[in-house]
């Protein structure tokens, strides 16, 4: 007899369904899996074997073939167990094979039979939205995971038995609560505060433009200067998530198994931070099973990357694309994903290699090549990339003795910033997938960011005079666009262009410009701190 139960397999992090066709027939007792299955797929026969016997079913001695199509997609994961005992079961006639069909079935069965949660349940669920099935059929531990997704049917089960119970009406189970499944957790509220950052007030106020707009920041600055202490706070004054954007964080981390216990929905923005060692597959996606990167782990939050210049070349440079699109793309031999990547680029980098480049009352013990030789790591097209860069200084002892004094912390910076964003949301309106100020292209630049012609001189004179590209040009169009936001002005004004003018500091062409003979000279520039 053939029996047709249907599955998913994981695709980049979306689920292509496959079809689980079971057929038993005389023969020699044989048990084969076709449909080029990965390694645990192949020995998932053995766990259905002993789940079938340990759950009191009597299984025939016959040939039994399972073939997982489409064939040419590969078939990794424990996911193919449940639907497999379940095909097997069916095709001797255990289980009525009608029932089954209107599910998309995932588990993976211990030798007992009870049911293991599974990685990939989300896109599981809305696979089974998207092409009309009823509902899915998935472990307890998930069901909560899978329940996010509307109009489905979620059947949780502990075991096989139960499930078979289920279908021959011996015990049905009752459809898993959507109600609890939106009774998401609240935010944790984080202990790292922006007031924790003594001085840097300028600082501060870049990173507030930086978080209203979605725009890339570098801080370069010696050691102790508070740059990854601002780094780790950025996250406390970017805008809460809302519900479709923790769905495709959730994704994400579902089809990685980074879900945590009792974890059905990520809430907060993601921050990553991973080691300069890091490869490339490592950051972008790929590798022997293709999964996502650390890149695709930042969606709609922020990706940190400490000391920038010790990444080795190769692995900054393949960032150059997925942050102008916001999607990693990636062509293997045998399938194309693409992975999202909608992330906001935080660096930081020293001056040089000793820290103490441009540093007042210290001197740099760098060689002049030795330190272009450092900055030179950072390729000028990524360099363009990042639209805040800006200098971090020494704070003063003064500040760092004694009680913090009042400072404006990650709630008052937040509130500011959510306010900008929805500004921006209804500005972009009428453009989906547009949702801050970073993704404009040059149309909606010369729709949304009008300036009077005394700004627009001004702009032409400092993108001359500091040497910036044409993509420099437009970033600091787009900063003062969020930093008019901020401040509640329909339209840019002066002020708001000189403070995005500001904000691009290490890429001008003057920055690096001081002789070795000067070591504990500045150059001057001027910051724009909020009047």
């Amino acid at each position: 007899m053939l029996a047709r139960v249907r599955s998913g397999a994981l695709m980049g992090v979306d689920a292509v369904v496959v079809e689980v066709e079971v057929d038993m027939s005389l023969g020699m007792p044989f048990f084969s899996v076709v449909g080029l299955p990965e390694g645990a797929v192949k020995e998932s026969k053995v766990r259905v074997v002993s789940a079938i016997k340990n759950g009191g079913f009597i299984l025939p001695m016959k040939r039994i073939t399972v073939n997982l199509a489409p064939a040419d997609l590969k078939k990794e994961g424990a996911t193919f167990e449940l639907p497999i005992a379940l095909g097997v079961l069916a095709a001797g006639s255990i289980v009525d094979l009608e029932p089954l069909q209107g599910y998309l079935f995932g588990g993976e069965l211990s030798l007992d039979g009870a049911l293991k949660p599974i990685r990939g349940v989300l896109p599981l669920a809305l696979a089974a939205r998207d092409h009309g099935f009823r509902g899915v059929m998935v472990p307890t531990a998930n069901a909560a995971e899978a329940a996010l997704v509307d109009r489905i049917e979620v059947l949780p089960v502990e075991s096989l038995t139960q499930a078979v119970m289920h279908f021959t009406g011996e015990a049905p189970i009752t459809p898993f609560d959507r109600a609890k499944a939106g009774q998401a957790q609240p935010p944790e509220l984080s202990s790292l505060d922006m007031s924790d950052v003594r001085g840097q007030d300028d600082v501060k106020d870049a990173l507030e433009m930086a978080a209203a707009g979605g725009h890339n920041v570098l801080l370069c600055g010696p050691p102790g200067s508070g740059k990854t202490m601002l780094a780790r706070r950025m996250p406390g004054i970017l805008p809460r998530m809302k519900f479709q954007e923790q769905l495709e964080v959730t994704q994400i981390y579902s089809v990685l198994g980074l879900l945590g216990d009792g974890k059905a929905l990520v809430t907060e923005r993601p921050f990553r931070a991973p080691h300069h060692t890091i490869s490339d597959a490592g950051l972008v996606g790929g590798g022997p099973l293709t999964r996502p990167g650390e890149l695709s782990m930042a969606h709609r939050g922020l990706l940190f990357l400490d000391e920038l210049p010790e990444f080795r070349r190769h692995v900054l440079e393949v960032l150059r694309q997925p942050l102008e699109e916001g999607v990693v793309r990636l062509a293997r031999a045998n399938q194309h994903v693409a992975y999202q990547c909608q992330v906001m680029l935080f660096a930081a980098m020293n001056p040089c290699p000793c820290g103490f480049f441009r540093v007042t009352n210290r001197r740099c013990s760098c060689k002049r090549v030795r330190r272009d030789d450092y900055f030179n790591r950072i390729s000028g097209p990524l360099l363009d990339r990042l639209d805040v860069t800006l200098e971090t200084r020494p704070v003063d002892v003064k500040l760092l003795s004694g009680e913090l004094p009042p400072s404006r912390t990650s709630a008052w910076f937040r509130d500011r910033v959510e306010a900008a964003r929805e500004r921006q949301t209804h500005r972009f309106r009428e453009y989906p997938g547009l949702y801050c100020n970073a993704q404009m292209g040059p149309r909606l630049v010369e729709r949304f960011c009008k300036m009077d012609a005394n700004a627009t001189e001004m702009l032409e004179r400092s993108v001359a005079c500091f040497g910036l590209s044409a993509r420099a040009h437009d970033r600091i169009i787009k900063m003062a666009r969020s930093r008019a936001d901020l401040e509640g002005r329909e339209h840019i004004d002066l002020e708001d262009l000189n403070f995005a003018i500001g904000c691009r500091v290490i890429d001008r062409a003057d920055w690096r410009g001081r002789s070795e003979e000067e070591p504990g000279e500045e150059l001057p520039q001027k910051r724009h701190a909020r009047s």
